[in-house]
């Protein structure tokens, strides 16, 4: 199997997927109306690939792009502090070269994880609706398969483990919560965090303290692993 030329042809899919009408139809809009502060720049709107390092063994699952970061940048959790909050933390688990990722061309490595999200493109209120959910799963099934060495998911929020265990076949699982795990028989590991948006970091839900004890067991874990 060549794994190079699914990774490229996965990335090639869903840059050009436009399945989703109003997907599709908001993506477009907001990279027409931009945000006062990035009018200059061109927008990417399109839908966003996941991003990493395609040998890792952990995986860290977001819901959706953000309308004015990745949807913007072009990578996932890129451009927003969502992303800023996330990366910070992945740098001191030493999942991340640097704490900061504000463009595809700043340097941003990762090393032993790979980024995606559960819909491909931004949706309005951040709210994909289930139909829009289901057209997206195709791709995260198959970033799935392509991850050969995978072996913990890093669900963000609620909608990610929701994600993940409808791809994972897990019917009865425990109610979603910062910290819990789910372990499979086949060793795989999901690990719960609430999701590194404004509304979950500014209110003190979600400290960096804590999204940093996710990540060191996401790092244990993912050595402990045959």
């Amino acid at each position: 199997m060549d794994r190079n030329a699914d990774w490229g042809r996965l990335e090639a899919d869903v840059v050009g997927c436009r399945a989703c009408p109003r997907l599709v139809a908001w993506r477009e809009q907001v990279a027409h109306d931009k945000r006062a502060a990035f009018r200059d720049e061109t927008y990417w709107g399109r839908a966003v690939p996941g991003f990493g390092d395609r040998e890792a063994r952990i995986l860290v699952l977001g819901l959706a792009p953000a309308a004015h970061g990745a949807n913007r940048t072009g990578r996932v959790f890129t451009g927003d502090r969502s992303g800023d909050f996330l990366f910070r933390s992945m740098h001191r688990a030493g999942l991340a070269n640097q704490p900061t990722s504000v463009s595809v061309d700043d340097g941003l490595e990762l090393d032993n994880a790979w980024v995606t999200a559960a819909v491909k493109c931004a949706p309005p209120g951040n709210q994909p609706a289930v139909g829009e959910r289901d057209a997206c799963a195709p791709f995260l099934a198959r970033e799935l398969v392509l991850l050969a060495e995978l072996r913990v998911v890093v669900c963000l929020g609620a909608f990610g483990y929701d994600a993940a265990c409808r791809h994972l076949g897990i019917a009865h699982r425990p109610r979603f919560g910062h910290g819990v795990e789910v372990v499979l028989d086949s060793g795989l590991t999901l690990l719960c965090s609430f999701h590194p948006s404004q509304q979950n970091t500014f209110t003190g839900r979600l400290t960096e303290e804590m999204l940093d004890g996710v990540f060191r067991r996401a790092v244990e874990l993912a050595r402990s692993r045959p």
